[in-house]
C-alpha cells in the first residue's frame, strides 16, 4: 500500500488543475517534518485536514479507525501563502543540498514544485487549501 499527499482546494471547481503527485512527499514525510522544524517552518502535515467524506474513503481503503473518524473536527482550510512559506523554504534547502534526502531528493523537489504551482494559483484566486492523504 502506498500513500500520496495531495492538495484539496476549497470549493467545487477552482478553475485550474490541482493534481499533484505526492507519493515522494508521503514516503519522505518524516524526514521532511524534521527538516521543516529545523528550518523553522510548519511541517506539511500541519496543513492536513479531513472531512467525513475523505475519511470515509480512507476507511474504505483500510486506513484509520471508524470510531476515531466520528470525532473529527470540521474541515480546516489554510491560506496558500502560509503553505508557500513551507514549500519555498523546503525547496530552497533541497536545491542547495541535493543529497539531503539521498536518491529521493529529485522526486521530492519535483513534487514540491508541483505544490508551489498549485498554491500560487490558489493564492491568485483568493482560495484556501488543505492537505489530504490517500492510501492505495
Amino acid at each position: 500500500m502506498s500513500a500520496s499527499m495531495y492538495i484539496v482546494v476549497e470549493g467545487e471547481d477552482p478553475g485550474f488543475d490541482i493534481f499533484v503527485n505526492g507519493r515522494g512527499l508521503a514516503r519522505n514525510e518524516d524526514a521532511l517534518e524534521k527538516l521543516a522544524l529545523r528550518l523553522g517552518v510548519k511541517p506539511l502535515l500541519e496543513f492536513f485536514s479531513a472531512d467525513e467524506n475523505s475519511m470515509a474513503l480512507l476507511l474504505e481503503e483500510g486506513a484509520g479507525d471508524p470510531e476515531w473518524a466520528k470525532t473529527l473536527p470540521p474541515p480546516q482550510w489554510f491560506s496558500p501563502d502560509d503553505g508557500l512559506v513551507t514549500i519555498g523554504t523546503l525547496l530552497d534547502f533541497l536545491q542547495d543540498n541535493p543529497s539531503a534526502l539521498g536518491s529521493e531528493t529529485a522526486a521530492v523537489l519535483n513534487e514540491l514544485e508541483e505544490y508551489e504551482r498549485v498554491l500560487r494559483k490558489t493564492s491568485t484566486r483568493s482560495l484556501r487549501w488543505q492537505l489530504a492523504v490517500s492510501w492505495r
